[in-house]
């Protein structure tokens, strides 16, 4: 989609009523729609925040995703936002999801704009309660990765994003179970599933709600 064209959407997506577990549950695998309310109950989680960044690139509307380093960790090598954990120095978790998009990807705050806040998203593996800002920046990005956190950029562009043909169901081993059926997003050849796709699976289902009712 042209850039242009999209931040007319803008105003509208700002407005745009979420919805949430309908948008995740599509994404999710059984087992996790089994255990995230009853297991959220009892953690005390930790509070992150992720920045769903939309942007022009040649000017078509882009979406910036990174692809995790390898490390000790549930989220080694995996797709996901630029994000991360809240500090005591952030004012509120839209200041976590700003600051974290800077030092993860070299996008300035002031280039960022939130549109809006969307559903939390709990993840039992790593005891995080997850805070997504809808962004854009008006600008062509030259992104920073930093060699400590991100492996790859991945600048998805939004037709490709809303195009059905890359949800899959893939066969993957989770922290819940071997070998089963997980709905995915296949993305530059790399599965996208779990926490992510979820959160994606409620940007898109926003994204289609407001460019299908908008004439």
């Amino acid at each position: 989609m042209d850039f242009q064209a999209f931040l007319e959407y803008v105003p509208y997506l700002a407005e745009a009523k979420l919805p949430a577990m309908a948008a995740h549950i599509k994404m999710a695998p059984m087992e996790r729609i089994e255990s995230l309310n009853s297991t959220m109950k009892n953690s005390n989680p930790r509070n992150a925040a992720v920045m769903m960044l939309l942007y022009p690139k040649l000017g078509e509307t882009h979406l910036v995703l990174i692809v995790r380093n390898s490390y000790e960790g549930v989220h080694s090598g995996q797709i996901a936002f630029p994000g991360g954990k809240y500090e005591k120095e952030d004012i509120d978790f839209c200041a976590t999801a700003l600051r974290e998009t800077h030092e993860e990807v070299g996008v300035l705050p002031e280039k960022m704009k939130i549109i809006k806040s969307f559903t939390p998203m709990y993840i039992p593996p790593s005891n995080f309660l997850v805070y997504p800002f809808f962004g854009i920046c008006t600008e062509e990005i030259c992104f920073v990765p930093d060699a400590n956190e991100v492996a790859r950029i991945i600048e998805l562009p939004l037709s490709v994003f809303l195009n059905d043909k890359i949800v899959i169901s893939a066969k993957l081993t989770t922290s819940y179970a071997n070998n089963i059926d997980v709905p995915a997003f296949e993305i530059e050849g790399q599965v996208v599933w779990g926490a992510t796709a979820m959160m994606l699976s409620e940007l898109k289902d926003v994204l289609n709600s407001v460019f299908d009712s908008v004439v």
